[in-house]
């Protein structure tokens, strides 16, 4: 028997603006963490823009690559430990599970 899907509930009041607040600091800190990643990589300051016409297809792609993955893991990140800190602050996970009933 297949496992029933999952669709998760609108987050908590009280959870809303600790996620507003931790989306802005982790995209802040996910911009400064590939700024010094395409430094690393490509020994210069600025990474390819999409629309530059003097990078070519490879260099644009990673640095697309690269900035993705950066965003998604400190995105990642502190989402989890926003949710820790509620759940350790309130006693529940800010984030209910519902079962769709399919």
């Amino acid at each position: 028997m297949a496992k029933a899907k999952q669709k998760k509930k609108k987050l908590p009041l009280v959870y809303q603006p600790v996620g507003f607040l931790l989306s802005w600091v982790s995209g802040a800190l996910a911009g400064l963490a590939f700024r010094k990643a395409w430094t690393a990589i490509r020994h210069e300051e600025d990474a390819p823009d999409a629309l530059d016409p003097d990078r070519g297809w490879g260099e644009i792609l990673l640095a697309a690559a690269v900035q993705g993955a950066i965003f998604a893991v400190v995105r990642s990140a502190a989402d989890r430990a926003g949710a820790k800190a509620i759940a350790r602050s309130t006693g529940s996970w800010p984030v209910a599970v519902k079962d769709s009933g399919h």
